[in-house]
């Protein structure tokens, strides 16, 4: 029972990868990561880590919240390991799970989509047992010339031999490999929805289809977005503030269903992140997903009323 109860309330990191065609797509949670080794050799990171110890910005948002950071204090006030936020004693800032932590840990993703060149590549996907033992460089290196099965194994190998079995060690590698003769096919038209914004914010580009083909034929990777926001105001941003559906009414950013206008909660309200402070601002939220928004971003109930 008591296993029973700690698996109720545990949690775990996430790498969750998606590759069309050329453009490959990363949203991660946690410290297990992604990287690419792209022809050529130059290696990339897909993923940020979300580790207290390393990440700046995160501690700065826990502590922001309400959270504490700190080391764990044993006999005689020495402070050992690394740093952690209190209550919980979580060594990660995001995670899917830990129900038994603070609301400073949150699940929201960091998410970056890039486009590869007609070079093609190789995607090393690893759980922190792998990083904790090899740098990105050194895992990318280590299986280089093996197809993609033996890579994993090799990449495991040469993590065990280094640090040993202290976590859990698990990889897979993907090869995005291009057909002979292959020609760059074209880029499929962007489609503007609102759960898009919930994801991504797409970068400023000045670079035309020209440009594009330039940059694939030097075997340069194109980053298209990159969000790591972990405030769904700040995803969004104001861009949606005056959206109408067909019939005159407002719509959930989200789930796009109707809203009569005393039925709208926006998405500002009721967070102190956010850099509006107008409550009646768009985007709107229906009732069910300003809850999930709530539990997404790990906050109690703020006293707005939602249903």
């Amino acid at each position: 029972m008591a296993c029973l109860s700690s698996g109720e309330t545990s949690g775990t990191t996430a790498t969750f990868v998606i590759v069309d065609r050329w453009t490959v797509t990363v949203a991660s949670v946690g410290d297990s990561r992604c990287i690419l080794d792209a022809q050529g050799g130059a290696v990339s990171s897909l993923t940020v880590d979300h580790r207290l110890e390393e990440n700046v910005e995160e501690r700065k948002r826990v502590t922001a919240s309400g959270g504490e950071v700190g080391r764990l204090s044993i006999v005689g006030g020495v402070e050992v390991g690394p740093l952690r936020c209190w209550p919980g004693g979580l060594c990660l800032s995001r995670s899917i799970g830990d129900m038994d932590v603070g609301e400073f840990i949150v699940p929201v993703p960091y998410v970056k989509q890039v486009k590869l060149s007609n070079a093609g590549g190789r995607l090393i996907v690893a759980s922190d047992g792998i990083w904790d033992a090899l740098s990105s460089e050194m895992a990318a290196k280590s299986c280089r010339g093996l197809p993609a099965e033996l890579a994993a194994k090799q990449v495991v190998k040469e993590a065990l031999r280094t640090r040993g079995l202290k976590d859990d060690t698990t990889c897979i590698v993907v090869d995005i490999i291009p057909p002979d003769n292959s020609i760059q096919p074209p880029t499929p038209p962007k489609k503007h929805s609102m759960l898009r914004a919930l994801l991504f914010r797409k970068k400023c580009h000045d670079s035309s289809s020209k440009l594009s083909k330039k940059l694939s034929a030097i075997g340069t990777v194109e980053e298209l977005f990159e969000e790591g926001s972990a405030m769904l105001a700040e995803r969004l941003g104001n861009d949606y503030s005056t959206s109408q559906s067909t019939s005159g009414l407002f719509t959930c950013v989200v789930c796009q269903i109707d809203l009569a206008p005393s039925e709208g909660i926006s998405v500002h309200a009721g967070s102190i992140f956010s850099t509006s402070s107008k409550p009646w601002q768009g985007p709107f939220l229906c009732a069910d997903c300003r809850n999930k928004k709530d539990a997404m971003e790990g906050k109690r109930p703020s006293g707005v009323k939602v249903a």
